[in-house]
C-alpha cells in the first residue's frame, strides 16, 4: 500500500477515533483480519469497538527453528501480510493487536513444537522473540484439532496423534512462561463436540491455567463429513459446544463463541430431501450426496463456501439468489438455511437479524459469555454489514450489563449483499 493511501486510512481512522462513545469493555469484541481479505471498515464507528484483532495466520513451522539469525547474522523475517506497526493507527488505541499462528490443515509444525521439552521451550521462546520484534500484544494459537479430527485425519489417524492430547497444555503453558503475565495467550478451539479430543475435564483446566481465553469456532458445525443436512452455526449447537467446554472446566468468562462471515452449500439426494420436506415441512437432516473420499478424506467437490466480501460464483447464483430470498430462519434450532430443489442445494448460513436478534442475544447474553468474535472481518466487507449488527448488538449487551436485549438489527437477506 503507497504511503498516500496509509494516510488517508489513518485519517479516516483518526476521524473515527473522535466520534467513539463508550466501546472500552472487558466484554470481548475478537476480529481475525485475514491475509486474504484484509479490508477494514475505516469509515465505520464499529471498527472502533473492536476490542481485540487478530492477524491471521503466521505459519507454525516457523517457530520452530533454531535461530533468529541468517548466516550472515541478520535478523530472520517474522512472515505475516501485514505488520502490526501498519495496523496500529487504523483501531482503537486500546485494542489489543495479536498474531494468529497457525490454522486449519496447519498441524505439522504444531507436532514437532509440542513433541519434547526441549523443542516446547525452543517453540515458545521462538514465540516470544516474534512478539518482541513485532510489537504485538499477545498470540492466538490455532492448532484448532490437537489429538486428532483435522483435515490429515486419513493420512494420519487419530490414534497416532493421542499424545498430543497431554502436549498440547505442556506446550501452552511453555509459551505462557516465554510470553509473561502481561501478554495476551488465546487459542482457538474446535466446535464440535467430537473433535474435542484434547478439550476434556482431565486437560481443560490446565490449558485454561495457561491462556486467558478461548475462542469456540461455533461454525463450520456442519461440514463435508456429515451426511445429512444441518445448520453450519446454529444456535443449538452453538449452545452445545460452549456448555461442553464449560462442562470441562472452563469458566464462561473465558469463552467467546464464534461467527462466520461467509456462506456454505452442499449437495443434496433429491428424493431424500423432497420425502422429508413433504413429511416434516423442511428438508433438515435429509440425505448429502458423499462430500469426502471415503479412504483420503480428499474433498469431492460437493460442499464449498464462499465470504459475504466473494463474488458469488457464476453456476451458483440462481439458487443463492432464492436463497437469501425464501430462506428460513429455523427458530427450534436458530439457524438460517434454505434447500433448493432445483439444483438440490442446501444452504446454510447467518443473517443481519440471526447475529443481532437471535445468536448475540441467545449465546453470549444469556450464557453470560466473555466475548464474541468472527471470522473473519474483511470477509464482510465491502457492506460490513454483519460486522456491524454484531459490534452493536455485542455493544447493548455491553451497555446493558448483559441485561434484558432489545431487537437491534432488521434487514431481509437479500439487503445483505
Amino acid at each position: 500500500m503507497s504511503a498516500k493511501s496509509f494516510a488517508v486510512l489513518s485519517l479516516l481512522a483518526m476521524l473515527v477515533h473522535m466520534a467513539i462513545a463508550g466501546c472500552t469493555s472487558e466484554l470481548r469484541n475478537f476480529m481475525y483480519l485475514t491475509g486474504q481479505h484484509p479490508a477494514m471498515p475505516v469509515h465505520l464507528v464499529e471498527q472502533q469497538c473492536i476490542t481485540h484483532l487478530a492477524l491471521a495466520f503466521m505459519p507454525s513451522g516457523v517457530f520452530n527453528r533454531d535461530s533468529q539469525s541468517d548466516v550472515n547474522g541478520s535478523p530472520l523475517d517474522w512472515p505475516l501480510f501485514r505488520s502490526i506497526e501498519f495496523t496500529r493507527p487504523l483501531v482503537n488505541a486500546e485494542t489489543k493487536l495479536l498474531v494468529a499462528i497457525g490454522g486449519w490443515g496447519d498441524t505439522a509444525g504444531f507436532a514437532e513444537g509440542a513433541l519434547t521439552e526441549g523443542s516446547r521451550q525452543r517453540f515458545a521462546g521462538n514465540v516470544a522473540a516474534m512478539v518482541a520484534a513485532t510489537g504485538a500484544d499477545g498470540v492466538d494459537i490455532d492448532w484448532e484439532y490437537p489429538g486428532g479430527n483435522g483435515e490429515d485425519y486419513k493420512q494420519v489417524p487419530n490414534a497416532e496423534r493421542a499424545w498430543e492430547t497431554a502436549a498440547y497444555p505442556l506446550l501452552l503453558a511453555a509459551i505462557r512462561r516465554a510470553l509473561g503475565p502481561s501478554k495476551i495467550l488465546s487459542a482457538a478451539v474446535p466446535g464440535r463436540p467430537e473433535d474435542m479430543l484434547a478439550f476434556t475435564a482431565s486437560t481443560v483446566p490446565a490449558i485454561m491455567r495457561s491462556v486467558d481465553f478461548l475462542n469456540v469456532m461455533t461454525y463450520d458445525l456442519m461440514n463435508r463429513r456429515d451426511t445429512v443436512t444441518a445448520h453450519h452455526s446454529s444456535v443449538q449447537n452453538s449452545l452445545a459446544a460452549v456448555d461442553a467446554y464449560m462442562a470441562a472446566g472452563c469458566d464462561a468468562q473465558h469463552i467467546n463463541f464464534g461467527l462466520a462471515f461467509y456462506v456454505r452449500y452442499y449437495k443434496t439426494e433429491h428424493n431424500d430431501c423432497a420425502e422429508r420436506r413433504l413429511q416434516n415441512g423442511s428438508a433438515i437432516g435429509c440425505r448429502t450426496l458423499l462430500m469426502e473420499d471415503p479412504e483420503t478424506g480428499a474433498d469431492l467437490g460437493r460442499a464449498g463456501a464462499f465470504s459475504w466480501h466473494d463474488s458469488v460464483p457464476g453456476y451458483l447464483e440462481s439458487s443463492f439468489d432464492k436463497a437469501l430470498a425464501q430462506g428460513t430462519f429455523d427458530k427450534e434450532s436458530g439457524g438460517y438455511y434454505y434447500w433448493d430443489e432445483d439444483e438440490d442445494l442446501w444452504w446454510s448460513f447467518d443473517t443481519v437479524d440471526a447475529i443481532a436478534n437471535e445468536k448475540i442475544p441467545r449465546i453470549l447474553q444469556e450464557r453470560k459469555l466473555g466475548g464474541v468474535f468472527a471470522w473473519g472481518l474483511g470477509e464482510d466487507g465491502p457492506k460490513f454489514q454483519h460486522f456491524s449488527a454484531m459490534s452493536r448488538a455485542w455493544k447493548k449487551v455491553k451497555d446493558d450489563g448483559r441485561g434484558a436485549s432489545n431487537h437491534v438489527a432488521s434487514s431481509t437477506a437479500r439487503d445483505e449483499l
